[in-house]
């Protein structure tokens, strides 16, 4: 049977294989010029008319709408759930390979299939931290979706980008497609669903945390206000045996029951997934200076107990303590503010980033605070900070920023050297470095 090509070639070739003219099989139902409007693609046939002609064609409706037979299809649909488990739960770069595999084994008119793989293996892509990669992919995938808006929704795509442009460094571009992916979502009253988390996380990654009240931070505090920070448990273990049932009834040909049991675990996962994306959001919400306290100790608090609750997250636990920690400095409660970054540090060991440096920034503040001495904690914050990677290309936001504060703390205890130094530092972890030959920074960096 032929399938490439639009409804109406397979029309036609269906009929000439048949030897019917057009006046056949229009019969008494249609006319001859109908069909010929449909053979050139003038003309979509309704689901009854589809139905007539597949039963005078020798097909199956399924084959003609999709070019499909319906058994090649409900193996597709279950090779692209398997391929989002392999996504959310298993590996990303098996994930990535397999939805390459089913956009290569589907032909072009199955164009929402394969629409579907291939936003697949770009998530696949930003999950592996392959972000060029990703971002070139969700580009063309943005493109399709302006000419064909049928196969794909441009709002997901969009936030998408924009959260690859921040992690790339590219903090104008991300901030520019995050602000059209909040207009479209205004536009629509999104403010609930995973569209909506998703959005919220992107625009408060895009954000300057010493920004104020804005448009991007009305909108995420709505859709914290609305969905909350959910209390949720590890289903993991139920996640991976309903996988490796599906698995087994895929391996004995029973494809629906397949589909089912896979459909199972991808929604088990979502509750989860949506957790942890509004956990990242009232997290990075709560760092901000303008944040109301009350509501930055609940959601930051709420956003902690997500995180313990997974153990795939303990390094965002221990960052989701430090911002508690810096809330309860906020609101005159050094003694707890130090019980946090303790916390903090524990549950950091042994994990790269600069969370272990900020912990030991807060003990120093709050040493400073109750009149101690910092010294140690700010040398310790030092030596974490000068351990660290540098970007190869971009900026580092997290570590300018730790860099900056190390700075204010050491101007505190008096170290202006000291404190030089660490300007220095985060204009370079900034992307600065290159202009730094020969300049003196001040002892004191505008913040």
């Amino acid at each position: 049977m032929p399938s490439q090509g639009t409804i109406g070639d397979r029309v036609r070739g269906l009929r000439l294989n048949r030897r019917m003219s057009q006046a056949q099989l229009a019969g008494p139902d249609l006319s001859d010029s109908y069909v010929s409007l449909i053979e050139s693609g003038k003309r979509t046939p309704t689901p009854v008319v589809a139905r007539l002609l597949a039963e005078r064609l020798g097909c199956t409706t399924e084959f003609l709408l999709h070019g499909i037979e319906p058994r090649q299809r409900i193996d597709t649909e279950l090779g692209l759930r398997h391929a989002e488990l392999e996504l959310q739960h298993g590996d990303p770069a098996v994930a990535a390979d397999r939805f390459t595999e089913i956009v290569k084994a589907a032909d072009e008119e199955n164009a929402m299939l394969t629409a579907h793989a291939r936003f697949g293996r770009a998530r696949a892509l930003e999950a592996q931290g392959r972000l060029g990669q990703a971002v070139e992919a969700f580009e063309r995938l943005r493109r399709e979706a302006a000419a064909h808006p049928e196969r794909l929704a441009d709002l997901p795509l969009t936030t998408a980008l924009s959260r690859c442009y921040q992690r790339a460094g590219d903090r104008l571009r991300a901030r520019d497609l995050a602000s059209y992916a909040l207009e479209q979502a205004e536009r629509l009253s999104i403010t609930e669903g995973e569209i909506a988390v998703d959005l919220a996380a992107a625009l408060v990654e895009a954000r300057s945390e010493r920004e104020g009240d804005s448009p991007e931070l009305a909108y995420i505090k709505r859709v914290l206000d609305r969905t909350g920070v959910p209390h949720v448990v590890d289903r993991s273990g139920e996640i991976k045996a309903l996988w490796h049932a599906s698995a087994a009834a895929a391996a004995g040909e029973d494809s629906a029951l397949a589909v089912r049991l896979a459909d199972d675990a991808i929604m088990a996962g979502r509750e989860a997934r949506l957790a942890l994306q509004l956990s990242r959001a009232a997290m990075h919400w709560s760092r901000m200076a303008t944040a109301p306290i009350d509501e930055a100790e609940r959601f930051v608090a709420a956003a902690s107990e997500v995180f313990a609750a997974f153990p795939n997250t303990t390094r965002e636990h221990g960052e989701s303590l430090i911002v508690h920690a810096r809330v309860r400095l906020r609101a005159g409660d050094p003694a707890r503010a130090g019980e946090l970054a303790g916390a903090a540090l524990e549950q950091s060991s042994g994990h790269s980033g600069t969370a272990p440096a900020e912990a030991y920034l807060v003990l120093a503040t709050v040493a400073l605070d109750q009149g101690a001495d910092a010294i140690a904690s700010l040398n310790t914050a030092h030596q974490l900070l000068g351990a660290l990677d540098r970007p190869v290309f971009g900026s580092d936001r997290q570590a300018a920023r730790c860099w900056r504060e190390l700075g204010d703390l050491f101007g505190r205890v008096g170290s202006v050297t000291q404190q030089t130094a660490a300007y220095r530092r985060a204009l370079e972890a900034a992307g600065v470095r290159s202009a730094m030959a020969g300049v003196t920074v001040d002892a004191i960096v505008p913040r």
